[in-house]
C-alpha cells in the first residue's frame, strides 16, 4: 500500500469579528480569527441548525492580508491545512486545539456588499513589498523598443 498523507481544508464563510494583525518577537506577522460555517440541512421540524464555528490562523503575506481587507461579517474562502496542538495546562490537565492554518484567502462577497467598503472608500490597495511587479512587468518607453526589420515576400525568409 501506498503512503498517502493528504492534508487540505477548504472553508467559507463569514468572520465573527475584526482579524488583529499581531507579530511574533521574531517580527512574523500572525492572526487569528474564526469563521461561522452554516449548515446546510434543516432539523426535522424544519428549523435552521446551529453554524460551526471554525478557527483560522493565518501567517506572514496572508495575514496581512486578511487584516488589511477582511472585517467582522465579510464573507471569505480559506485554503489551507488542519493542525491540531495540544499542551498541558496549569491543573496538568492535557489541552488540545483543532484550527485551520490559512495558505490562502479569498473574497466571496462583491466590492460593494463587503463590510469593509463602507469604512475605507479611498484606501490605496496593500500590495506587500515581496509581491512587487517584476522588472519585465514594467513597459518600456517607446523609444526603447528594439527596431524590426520588414521583411517583403516569403522568398526572402532565411528557411
Amino acid at each position: 500500500m501506498a503512503n498517502f498523507n493528504f492534508n487540505k481544508v477548504i472553508i467559507g464563510g463569514r468572520i465573527t469579528a475584526d482579524p488583529e494583525l499581531k507579530n511574533t518577537p521574531s517580527g512574523i506577522s500572525v492572526t487569528s480569527f474564526t469563521i461561522a460555517v452554516n449548515r446546510n440541512y434543516k432539523s426535522k421540524n424544519g428549523e435552521d441548525t446551529p453554524a460551526d464555528f471554525i478557527n483560522v490562523t493565518a501567517w506572514r503575506q496572508t495575514a496581512e492580508f486578511i487584516t488589511r481587507y477582511f472585517r467582522k461579517a465579510s464573507s471569505i474562502c480559506i485554503v489551507g491545512t488542519l493542525q491540531t496542538r495540544s499542551w498541558t495546562d496549569n491543573n496538568g490537565g492535557k489541552r488540545y486545539a483543532t484550527e485551520v492554518v490559512a495558505d490562502e484567502a479569498y473574497f466571496v462577497d462583491a466590492k460593494s456588499e463587503s463590510p469593509f467598503a463602507q469604512r475605507e472608500t479611498h484606501s490605496q490597495p496593500y500590495i506587500p513589498e515581496s509581491y512587487a511587479s517584476p522588472a519585465y512587468a514594467t513597459p518600456a518607453a517607446s523609444t526603447d523598443l528594439p527596431k524590426f526589420e520588414e521583411i517583403g515576400d516569403d522568398e526572402d525568409l532565411p528557411f
